[in-house]
């Protein structure tokens, strides 16, 4: 990011107003083979403005409650809401954008094209349409790609213009799916920086997947830290690290404890 993309004041949210509220979730799955237990009596409360990550072993369902959230899932029983609307409402609101694991980008289309398809499907006049693609290309530090294609980008820089078509509907709440995961460590370090400045910036709600104690740790001011399936919370740890931090706080001592915490957490949870 630039320095003046740094210097722009994020807008005020408040901190109180509750964005997520899932109580007593579950989610059985019907197959060929019997049910499988995905989800089990989940709680868990998004305030606006946090960042949120879900941590947990391959299997317990970290992306099927995103999906979930998302209305791409539909729960056996128990009730979630987004800003006091069912997911339904929400998505049909367009109260979220959502990241994929992979950057699912249209080949076909440019970089400005893809960012575009939302906004073409919401009928929006072009103007408006060029106005939020040059803002977003520019929040994710694209500008001079807007006309390239994605086989033509780096894996980092798709996910970016994923990121940027997510955000460019403008909603209040990000859904990320474990979207730095196919990627090499170094360029998700860079991603993660990245990621937490237009955070901090855009005052938006963001829940994220992930696999890694150390990306939960750095990006998130609430870690939910969940058992092996049936997918239950076990653990929901608070970060205390400042919200203006770089990569170099990966060797202070909060940082080292917030990922001891969550390492027991998770293998509490497998014993459990």
């Amino acid at each position: 990011m630039s320095a003046a993309q740094d210097d722009v004041k994020a807008p005020k949210v408040d901190a109180a107003t509750s964005v997520i509220d899932i109580e007593n979730l579950s989610l059985t799955f019907k197959t060929n083979d019997g049910p499988v237990h995905a989800l089990s009596k989940i709680d868990l409360s998004v305030k606006a403005g946090e960042f949120v990550s879900l941590i947990g072993p391959s299997g317990c369902g970290k992306t099927t409650l995103l999906r979930v959230i998302a209305d791409l899932e539909q729960p056996t029983s128990g009730d979630v809401t987004i800003n006091d609307m069912s997911p339904h409402e929400a998505r049909m609101q367009r109260g979220y954008g959502y990241v994929f694991q992979a950057a699912a980008l249209y080949p076909w289309r440019t970089i400005a094209r893809n960012i575009a398809l939302p906004l073409e499907i919401m009928g929006l006049d072009k103007a408006e349409q060029d106005k939020r693609i040059a803002a977003n290309i520019e929040l994710v530090d694209l500008q001079g790609f807007e006309n390239k294609y994605p086989w033509q980008l780096s894996g980092g820089m798709q996910q970016r213009a994923s990121i940027a078509r997510a955000l460019a509907v403008e909603p209040d709440l990000l859904l990320m799916d474990e979207p730095f995961g196919a990627l090499d460590e170094i360029v998700r370090d860079h991603l993660n920086e990245q990621l937490l400045r237009l955070w901090a910036k855009s005052g938006k709600t963001v829940v994220f997947v992930t696999h890694s104690i150390p990306e939960a740790v750095f990006l998130s001011t609430k870690i939910v830290v969940m058992s092996p399936r049936p997918g239950r919370i076990h653990d929901i740890i608070d970060s205390d690290l400042p919200k203006d931090r770089d990569l170099d706080i990966r060797d202070s001592k909060a940082f080292l404890d917030l990922t001891h915490r969550v390492r027991v957490g998770l293998r509490a949870g497998q014993e459990r």
